[in-house]
């Protein structure tokens, strides 16, 4: 184990000025795409050192909630953001003007730009992609409450900016300058893996020389939680919350709900290179594919994860058997953990290599789940070590993976496969690998 993964050191990367030896494109001859800056607001962590940290060390953060009174609901605990304080970003004014997933987006992306120091290119090359679920939904519900209640003349003229999902994008471009791409995509809870494969898209064929990608969800609120209450996805252990989310486990019996939101600065890598940046590492494959299989349940057989996981490996110029570890989107739930499972057993049919899922400590933080899964992905690549899946006590015995528990396994610095998949059967992957100076 290096000295930076024993010391759980979430900066590790190489900062090498102007590196002669580092090729520009890829195997594909694309340009090749850095991580030069990470920034997170999660609940296991609103900065990189407490998350990866707390996951490390398989902490679950889950408790009952405070966002409001949970009372009236079956299930009364989630994974809520605790030590976030907008105003610390945004004066009153503007954050009055935003629902929480834009406060907690834009702060999250106000981290990854100082994280990564001065990114490169003109204010045009300079991009910002943001996925989500629902962006502001919270908002239309207690505006729609105050329509039936008082009148349709108390209705707030801000309850549209608050509630598009491109407003959280609107607000970071705006404090940046940035007058490139800006847009976000709506993927369910594979948005936050879209965005950031989007955004590598974006470099690697030349439209753009930077771009802040990443997710955001404010996804513990009453009408959330009464959905998927309704629908059976939520695990309903009340009185036992910090064992609720056990991915691939035997005795899982839904997935904790989560909020939060992570952003990632992807630069052209010659650039960054030459302007002394420290790099995490790199966006090296991408996948991005559906099921075409039903609008909340996936492909029992796993063969359009199968394939999104196959397509970004390809992407990547690797084959499986270089993959280093898998981190999993295993939310818990009965149908998605067997659907990967299958998945992984098809793409790694010699054995899957080390399996982790970060959903055990922080729930699961739907469209902001792989822009912070990445963030994490990255860290633990770049460290070489695997983190133990928090509450996984007995594999079910239909799954043939290698799930890493109880404490970090080191691995040694290779790539790690990153899966999301969504309602909708929206499938996204990444490949991200730790950057060896060359």
């Amino acid at each position: 184990m290096s000295d930076a993964a024993h010391h759980g050191n979430p900066t590790a990367g190489h900062r090498r000025p102007g590196a002669p030896d580092a090729a520009a494109r890829d195997h594909q001859g694309r340009w090749r795409v850095a991580i030069t800056g990470m920034g997170v607001k999660t609940p296991a962590g609103c900065d990189l050192k407490t998350l990866y940290e707390t996951v490390l060390s398989a902490a679950p953060v889950t408790a009952p909630i405070t966002n409001f009174d949970a009372s009236v609901l079956p299930v009364r605990f989630a994974c809520e953001v605790r030590d976030f304080e907008p105003l610390a970003y945004l004066d009153a004014k503007t954050a009055r003007r935003m629902d929480r997933v834009s406060q907690l987006g834009f702060a999250a992306a106000m981290d990854a730009v100082a994280d990564a120091g001065t990114p490169s290119g003109e204010p045009s090359r300079r991009a910002v992609v943001f996925g989500t679920g629902t962006g502001g939904a919270p908002t239309m519900g207690d505006q729609a409450i105050v329509c039936e209640r008082d009148g349709a003349g108390r209705v707030t003229p801000l309850m549209v900016p608050m509630l598009m999902p491109n407003a959280t994008p609107a607000f970071v471009a705006m404090e940046l300058g940035w007058t490139g791409p800006n847009y976000a995509v709506g993927s369910a809870c594979a948005s936050g893996t879209t965005a950031v494969g989007e955004a590598a898209r974006l470099i690697r064929y030349g439209e753009c020389d930077t771009v802040l990608a990443g997710g955001g969800e404010n996804s513990v609120n009453v009408y959330a939680m009464a959905c998927f209450c309704r629908s059976g996805a939520l695990s309903t252990r009340n009185d036992d919350p910090a064992r609720a989310s056990r991915p691939f486990d035997a005795d899982r019996d839904g997935y904790v709900m989560g909020e939060g939101a992570a952003f990632l600065v992807l630069e052209r890598l010659d650039l960054a290179l030459a302007r002394g940046a420290r790099i995490y590492g790199e966006v090296v494959g991408y996948g991005l594919n559906s099921d075409a299989h039903h609008l909340t349940a996936p492909r029992p057989d796993g063969g359009g994860a199968a394939a999104c996981m196959r397509t970004a490996i390809k992407d990547a110029g690797l084959t499986p058997e270089d993959i280093g570890h898998v981190n999993a989107h295993g939310t818990g739930t009965g149908l998605n953990d067997a659907m990967e499972a299958r998945a992984l057993s098809t793409v790694f049919p010699a054995g899957s290599p080390p399996v982790t899922s970060a959903k055990g400590v922080f729930g699961h933080l739907m469209g902001a789940a792989g822009a912070a899964e990445a963030v994490l992905a990255m860290l633990s690549a770049a460290n070489g070590v695997v983190p133990p899946t928090a509450n996984h006590e007995r594999t079910d015995e239909e799954f043939d993976l290698d799930v890493v528990v109880r404490a970090p396994r080191p691995i040694g610095r290779k790539p790690v496969l990153s899966n999301s998949f969504g309602f909708g059967g929206h499938n996204a992957c990444l490949v991200l690998s730790p950057f060896d100076g060359r």
